[in-house]
């Protein structure tokens, strides 16, 4: 599975998330590429991008890209607020279709 986590996330959660095709938005060069760039160059190298953008599924069209979004919805980008979600984030990653997104919310 190739996962690309966005600029906005900490990138100590790549490798958390253990993953062998794991990259961050900041090590392409891509952490200023607004929303429909990014989603156009992943979609060619990553089957599932990991962002926190709420948003992202009403502003853009995601059924014209290759890539699952996967969007993470904790109370902070902090790393402490992200590791709640990783039992989820690996159950929900190999369920994840291309043109959609999926939100993960922490448990409760």
């Amino acid at each position: 599975m190739r996962v690309l986590v966005d600029a906005c996330l900490p990138a100590q959660l790549k490798a958390r998330l253990g993953l062998a095709g794991a990259a961050t938005a900041r090590e392409l060069g891509w952490q200023h590429k607004k929303n429909s760039e990014l989603l156009e160059a992943a979609q060619a190298r990553f089957d599932v991008l990991l962002p926190m953008d709420k948003g992202m599924p009403d502003q853009q069209k995601l059924s014209r890209f290759a890539i699952a979004v996967v969007i993470l919805r904790a109370r902070s980008n902090r790393l402490a607020d992200l590791l709640p979600l990783l039992p989820e984030i690996h159950r929900v990653l190999p369920q994840a279709r291309k043109g959609q997104a999926v939100e993960i919310w922490p448990p409760r």
